[in-house]
């Protein structure tokens, strides 16, 4: 195995607003079974947050990355929610949180605008920035764009701050197939850039997680002046950062979870024009990021998670609601390889051990 990358601390990345999507720990003895209440490891979490904010990086908490919709259920969200925006209080670090419908159980458009207005609610409250996430419940009872464009709009005036929107291709979350009222996403772009044009001092971004790098750099180009894109695309994400001479994008990243380190020294060779240095550090981290979120994408959790333990963020490969069965044997070996040459481990005995331990029960 390689020696991990000397990566001497420094400032907080400045050029770019950047935030990391942050996974959760589960409770190794608490009842994770699918379709049980999520039992969180609330130290070993907020650790991982504490980990990310020593970096420069901001924190996207209660997101798909922390298994919203697939085992985190609103419950256990909300004492995320709460719990993170005081940790970030108390170090004076930057938190956006997801605010989504999954309380929900018989979906309406009434429903759907009660139960983003009570997340909003428990958002703001902790102090963190509001993400209006993409709801599986508005896509199922929507008419159309007009919809959309109605909860929307309703929500960010009832935002005390500029929101963050978020939109999240199917790849990610099939249920999402259509969002913003067409499958056609000319026409889902239309109906975004409505949106935004018309509501541009309230909304601070948009994350766009639609794995196209052609159609994000349009959108970036077609948005009001003072409204960030924030990158979601965890296949081209250098470039996309990079930018060109138009303009660049921010990023709110899944993948920036397990290459935390990797990410803000990169960002920090970007803010001092040391482009070669930037490309250099991203570079080997692109084979590891599409191999980690590789069709079915959704299951890209199970990686993630993989990855903490290796890197020794938490003491055992569990996870809410079982989802470490989400990938198979050979997938983790190869995603094992992948991260000791992008140079992410920080400690290889330590991942090589628990490499053998894993193969050991699973071969």
């Amino acid at each position: 195995m390689r020696e991990p990358l000397a990566l001497p601390a420094g400032p907080a990345p400045a050029s770019r607003t950047v935030f990391a999507a942050a996974h959760v720990v589960a409770d190794p003895l608490g009842g994770n079974a699918p379709g049980a209440p999520a039992a969180v490891d609330w130290d070993a979490t907020l650790a991982f947050r504490h980990h990310l904010w020593s970096l420069g990086l901001g924190v996207a908490d209660a997101m798909d990355t922390a298994q919203r919709g697939m085992g985190l259920d609103w419950a256990a969200t909300a004492e995320l929610i709460r719990r993170s925006g005081a940790e970030a209080r108390a170090v004076g670090g930057r938190l956006a949180c997801g605010v989504g419908t999954d309380q929900l159980t018989a979906p309406s458009l009434d429903g759907v605008r009660a139960a983003y207005a009570e997340q909003l609610e428990v958002v703001e409250q902790a102090g963190a920035q509001p993400i209006l996430m993409a709801s599986r419940a508005l896509a199922a009872t929507a008419r159309g764009p007009q919809d959309y464009l109605e909860v929307y709009g309703e929500l960010i005036k009832q935002s005390g701050q500029p929101v963050i929107l978020h939109w999240l291709g199917e790849m990610f979350d099939p249920a999402l197939a259509g969002y913003w009222g067409s499958a056609d996403l000319d026409a889902a772009t239309d109906t975004v850039l409505t949106l935004i044009k018309e509501h541009a001092d309230r909304i601070d971004g948009i994350k766009v997680s639609l794995l196209d790098a052609g159609r994000e750099v349009a959108l970036r180009r077609a948005l009001p002046e003072g409204v960030r894109l924030y990158t979601g695309d965890d296949f081209h994400y250098p470039e996309l950062i990079r930018g060109d001479e138009i303009g660049h994008s921010d990023a709110l990243l899944g993948v920036f979870d397990p290459i935390a380190a990797v990410a803000a020294a990169a960002l920090r060779a970007l803010d001092a024009g040391d482009l070669a240095a930037y490309d250099a550090l991203f570079a080997p981290t692109l084979p590891l990021a599409r191999h980690l979120f590789a069709a079915p994408t959704f299951h890209y959790k199970t990686g993630i998670v993989f990855l903490a333990w290796l890197a020794g963020h938490q003491s055992h490969f569990t996870m809410v609601a079982g989802a470490q069965s989400g990938r198979s044997v050979p997938h983790l070996i190869q995603l094992f390889q992948l991260a000791d040459q992008a140079g992410i481990l920080p400690d290889p005995d330590l991942a090589a051990h628990r490499m053998r331990q894993f193969l050991a029960v699973s071969l």
